[in-house]
């Protein structure tokens, strides 16, 4: 008998409205990724962690396989995307007490 493999994911209506992000910052221990999502506004003092977002390693991997697919077929359709030199923010970063890297 063939088994399917189908997820029944609930999108409620609150999370779907989604929440902007315009900066990652990425941390690790050795049995977990966080991925803090982060709102950078100008000329504002303090910038708000959005979402926050904990991963095995293994789904880490798996989050970096499907970006780089998605990447791939955006970039297929609508061209290279474009990415100013460096890019990585030009100021100090501080979270919490110690300092983070996007």
């Amino acid at each position: 008998m063939e088994q399917k493999n189908e997820i029944n994911i609930e999108l409620k209506e609150d999370m779907a409205q989604g929440t902007y992000a315009n900066l990652a910052v990425i941390s690790h221990s050795p049995s977990e990724f966080v991925i803090d999502f982060v709102c950078l506004m100008p000329g504002m003092p303090k910038a708000q962690v959005k979402s926050r977002i904990i991963l095995t390693p293994e789904h880490a991997k798996r989050l970096l396989n499907a970006l780089q697919e998605n990447i791939k077929k955006y970039e297929n359709i609508f061209g290279n995307i474009k990415m100013k030199e460096g890019g990585m923010p030009s100021f100090p970063m501080t979270f919490g007490s110690g300092t983070a890297q996007a």
